[in-house]
């Protein structure tokens, strides 16, 4: 496998059988990487789409192609070509940059309430580019920095937060792993709990919608859908075309993980079984504490925690920064819960606020 990194000292290259440095942003050393390569595929949805759809055009094999990573890269196309397939997401409303643009926010937020959603249609990841809006004078002020066009949406009460972590091979074959409880701090994931405290018919059916996109999607590899549970209702909220922070469990709690099938998938190969080996699986991310302490430095305190696996990224600390995972796998959700936890903090990790924890947790 070989790598296209920007720097030597991104976090593949210290594992990667072959790294080439470039930019993906820039032609020639996207074009020169992709001649190296029987397939093209990738870890994030920081690209140029055009140039990807100019590859693809000259006969480089992309998985998933430029139409699907659109989906991830734009909110706006993925809202509306979800919507109009019939998937249930948020009321929303697409809005062009512009002098009419506050008062398209406005007439919304009075059909549907203040506060509303603002989103940066392209840019955004882990809560960045996305701003609650209580009032016309904060939406002014966060449409004064934001470039392109914005998707509003309603802001939703939530009773939970969810995720499906689908693979698709190019002849449509696909699996899914088990739908998963993840907590989200400040648009950030903290935690994954598998099966969660989520009832089984809603489960079974947000496994069914997030099985039902990646189909519209029409994606060859891994795709997240993440999806909240709010009012008895699922709605979609992202997509994710790459293996994705909600499937970071599955490497040691299913049969086969997300990483594995991604590989399989892009290169055509039989997929593994996505059944989780454990009745119980929690995964905590590691982030840079407010001393900026780097986790390596403290691995065998989070090592000595039972039953964790620790998976530090190679990334430089600094606060707030997520830098790894921890896995603890098990038959007893707040035991299981609780040890993933102890190690995370263990190995360095604030526990933010809206984290109710369990009994057993050490600090």
């Amino acid at each position: 496998m070989a790598v296209l990194a920007e720097h030597p000292d991104d976090a593949a290259c210290g594992v990667a059988a072959e790294v080439v440095l470039g930019s993906p942003f820039v032609a020639a050393d996207l074009r020169a990487f992709a001649a190296r390569c029987d397939v093209l595929t990738f870890d994030h949805e920081q690209v140029d789409l055009e140039l990807v759809a100019e590859l693809e055009a000259g006969g480089t094999v992309v998985r998933p192609g430029a139409a699907t990573l659109e989906l991830a890269v734009d909110k706006a196309r993925m809202r509306t070509v979800l919507d109009q397939a019939g998937v249930p997401v948020p009321a929303y409303l697409v809005v062009d940059e512009g002098p009419d643009a506050l008062d398209a926010v406005d007439r919304f937020a009075t059909t549907h309430g203040w506060p509303v959603m603002v989103k940066a249609a392209r840019g955004g990841y882990d809560g960045k580019g996305v701003w609650p809006v209580v009032n016309r004078a904060e939406a002014a002020a966060v449409l004064e920095n934001v470039a392109g066009q914005i998707v509003v949406e309603e802001l939703l009460p939530l009773q939970a937060e969810l995720a499906v972590v689908v693979v698709r091979r190019p002849s449509g074959a696909s699996a899914a792993w088990p739908a998963v409880e993840t907590a989200q701090v400040g648009g950030v994931c903290r935690e994954v709990l598998v099966p969660g405290r989520i009832s089984a018919d809603v489960l079974d059916a947000a496994s069914a919608l997030g099985q039902k996109v990646a189909e519209i999607a029409g994606g060859v590899g891994v795709m997240a859908v993440e999806l909240f549970w709010s009012g008895g209702r699922l709605l979609v909220n992202e997509v994710a075309t790459r293996p994705h922070n909600s499937g970071h469990w599955t490497m040691e709690g299913a049969v086969t993980s997300q990483f594995e099938n991604h590989v399989r998938s892009v290169l055509d190969l039989p997929l593994g079984s996505t059944v989780a080996q454990h009745s119980q699986v929690a995964s905590v991310n590691v982030f840079g504490g407010p001393d900026g302490a780097d986790p390596a430095a403290l691995l065998p305190r989070g090592l000595a925690v039972e039953g964790a696996h620790v998976h530090l990224y190679g990334k430089s600390a600094r606060p707030g920064r997520k830098l790894g995972h921890v896995t603890v796998c098990g038959d007893e959700a707040d035991a299981v819960r609780a040890r993933a936890w102890s190690a995370a903090i263990a190995l360095g990790t604030p526990v933010p606020d809206g984290i109710d924890l369990p009994a057993g947790v050490l600090r």
